[in-house]
């Protein structure tokens, strides 16, 4: 049963995708009026080490006022500590990026992850953590998520709301749906969001995930 939490969405979940498995999550976020961005993570469980997801991530960025664009590569690293199936579930993930031009380290979280299962349908992610961005204003900050996600009609439909900050720095919320038809490889991301600053930049995010 396919959860909807990772991938385009911003609040991860605590698992791991299946042992003796892969996956890539793409996806394209627009800002309004302000530029976007496009990713590519591709991760791997082994089946020798059933608990770490570890990949690549690719991340291309434009901006509306300014001429050009940023190309971010880094590790995607998550370990499940403790499996949601005994009630509730915790893991630790790590991603990062670098600028593939100037070799400086822009991107960074480090974070917590836990996973509420609430039923067969239902489940709630909550993340904290640290989150670095060379450019911010604040650098180094505390990083807060939380998330639910329910399963509607039938299986393959999955709907998400989530809400998530940096501090110091902003706050924001996202909802969408996940598509999976007939449970298999492809997952379908359709996503919409604000942040609630002095921009109030709302944005638009389309993701695909091909699992093998």
């Amino acid at each position: 049963m396919a959860w909807a939490a990772g991938g385009a969405q911003i609040v991860d979940d605590s698992e791991v995708v299946d042992p003796g498995t892969c996956q890539l999550e793409t996806w394209i976020t627009r800002f309004d009026g302000a530029g976007g961005y496009a990713n590519a993570t591709n991760t791997c469980t082994l089946s020798s080490l059933p608990r770490l997801e570890f990949g690549l991530q690719f991340q291309h960025y434009w901006y509306r006022d300014t001429i050009g664009s940023d190309q971010l590569l880094g590790p995607s690293l998550k370990v499940n500590l403790i499996p949601q199936d005994t009630g509730v579930g915790l893991g630790l993930a790590f991603n990062g990026g670098v600028d593939m031009r100037t070799g400086e380290f822009e991107l960074g979280t480090l974070l917590v992850p836990v996973s509420i299962p609430l039923g067969e349908r239902t489940r709630i992610n909550l993340n904290a953590g640290w989150s670095f961005i060379r450019i911010a204003e604040f650098q180094n900050a505390l990083f807060y998520g939380a998330q639910i996600e329910t399963k509607i009609g039938w299986e393959e439909i999955s709907l998400m709301l989530e809400v998530f900050g940096r501090q110091p720095g902003f706050t924001g919320a996202q909802m969408g749906v996940r598509w999976r038809p007939n449970d298999g490889p492809l997952e379908f991301d359709l996503l919409a969001g604000s942040f609630f600053d002095t921009v109030n930049a709302k944005f638009f995010t389309v993701g695909v995930t091909f699992r093998y």
